[in-house]
């Protein structure tokens, strides 16, 4: 009973295909085209990557690759702008570049964002399947004022679940013109109330305030009416007092005098002034000064120039810095949060100024490394951070720092420590200063000396002031002694 069964469902089957094949028959390809079109080819979808540990939100700057080419495991696809630098996403797969979700040039794309697509070898890139884009919903309009006509506004968020969130240029804005934020219908991230919303307001306000600023013709009554009968018409004052600080420039419309404007910020910036006053709020600073000699770095690197070794004094204050952390490793340190770490190599990052802003690229193994290594090394990066090119590596981590703008003519200064590092050398330039000697016989002598003067910022917590004090002396025997650096 069982196997006939089995038969009979067999035979079943077997008609129904014959049936689906012969009506197909003359339209088959039309039939496969039509499924293609509707299901689409698997896609493979490349996200957003964090490609530094503060990165939030990275920037298209262009995309390597175009709709269509062939991608290999390695292949740069683009270069996406982080709060460091500018780096080359690379693929992990093989396949086919089938659709870019975000165009070159776009900002501000969250991390784990869609920026493309791709389909493996041998597969219709151009029926490539999408997904659909989840996106937060939109919440429901204001009700209108009576006579009033709203006016639309792109994608309204909803306010956030703590109250208003308002950017600067936004509140400004409105205190200025006295406005509640609760009126405003705000369309930024995460229901932020963005300055084109408070803008839009305030024209919505002064079309409002023309339409009553218009005169009205008195009635017969109020002409006959005597003086002390009539009352006079007060205005209610603004919700906020009007603050003294100068209105902002309206988009579009010729400034005013006292008005400012806007400066779009970068990713680095802002990182910059996240770690800054991360550094300043929390990390107790000391400082400490010392002048050194520079004639023997002068003596000898003329004599490398003869030689054709092209290096510089910051190569040499490198070296002399390394050299001093490998006789004192309690100096190579840093603040884990509870407590210090002692770190095994020496790192040297170097602070190199750039259009984006500071960005501080590592010589790694810096003790291991002679001076012509070191300024090979240096110049290297200092090209690739100038030019955004540096990869994640070259710029994390670093045990311990140097700012040198002796080159900008400043004799001496103090810098802020790059967490979690424990200290920052300040690098000035090197001024001619007379000095007196006395020769074997005990006559008085003037000479010339080039002095240099470095200030060393250290955290308190992990370098006291006996510590910093004990490193600037022995950093400074070194640097005046550049012989000695390489026996160390």
């Amino acid at each position: 009973m069982a196997a006939s069964l089995r038969l009979g469902c067999r035979g079943i089957v077997r008609s129904l295909v014959g049936a689906v094949r012969s009506r197909a028959g003359e339209g088959g390809l039309r039939l496969l085209h039509t499924a293609e079109r509707r299901w689409g080819a698997p896609s493979v979808q490349v996200l957003m990557p964090a490609l530094s540990p503060t990165m939030e939100e990275g920037n298209i700057v262009k995309w390597v690759k175009k709709e269509g080419e062939v991608v290999n495991a390695g292949d740069a696809l683009c270069e996406i702008e982080t709060d460091k630098a500018v780096v080359m996403l690379e693929s992990n797969d093989d396949g086919i570049l089938a659709k870019i979700m975000v165009e070159e040039g776009s900002k501000n794309v969250r991390l784990g964002s869609l920026i493309a697509l791709m389909v493996e070898e041998g597969q219709d890139w151009k029926q490539v399947e999408i997904p659909t884009v989840q996106s937060p919903p939109s919440p429901s309009p204001l009700p209108a004022a009576a006579g009033v006509t709203p006016t639309p506004v792109k994608a309204p968020a909803q306010p956030a679940k703590f109250g208003f969130r308002i950017s600067p240029a936004a509140r400004h804005i409105l205190d200025t013109h006295g406005l509640d934020p609760k009126s405003v219908v705000p369309s930024g991230p995460r229901g932020i109330i963005t300055k084109e919303d408070a803008l839009r307001v305030v024209s919505q306000k002064k079309d409002v305030g023309d339409k009553v600023a218009q005169p009205v013709q008195a009635t017969q009554a109020e002409k006959m009416a005597p003086a002390s009968t009539l009352q006079p018409i007060v205005s209610s004052p603004p919700a906020f007092p009007r603050p003294l600080d100068p209105p902002i420039s309206v988009p579009g419309k010729p400034s005013a005098v006292g008005t400012f404007y806007e400066i779009p910020t970068s990713n680095i910036r802002k990182v910059i002034a996240k770690r800054l006053t991360e550094s300043k709020t929390t990390i107790p600073h000391a400082y400490a000064s010392t002048d050194c000699d520079l004639g023997a770095v002068l003596k000898l690197r003329k004599e490398l120039a003869k030689d054709n070794i092209k290096v510089s004094v910051n190569d040499f204050i490198v070296k002399a810095t390394a050299a001093t952390l490998k006789q004192m490793p309690e100096v190579n340190v840093t603040w884990n949060g509870e407590g210090p770490s002692h770190l095994e190599s020496i790192d040297i990052s170097i602070a190199v100024a750039t259009d984006r802003g500071l960005i501080t690229p590592i010589i790694r193994q810096a003790s291991n490394k002679g001076i012509q290594e070191i300024a090979e090394t240096a110049k290297v990066l200092a090209q690739k951070a100038r030019s955004g090119k540096l990869l994640p590596e070259e710029y994390q981590g670093g045990s311990f720092s140097i700012s040198n703008l002796g080159m900008f003519g400043i004799t001496g200064f103090s810098a802020v420590i790059n967490p979690p590092q424990s200290c920052i050398l300040a690098v000035g330039r090197s001024r001619t200063e007379l000095a007196m000697t006395k020769d074997d016989e005990g006559n008085s002598q003037i000479f010339q000396k080039e002095l240099m003067t470095v200030t060393l910022s250290s955290d308190g917590r992990l370098v006291d002031d006996e510590l910093a004090s004990m490193f600037l002396d022995r950093f400074r025997a070194n640097l005046e002694n550049p012989v000695r650096c390489a026996l160390v």
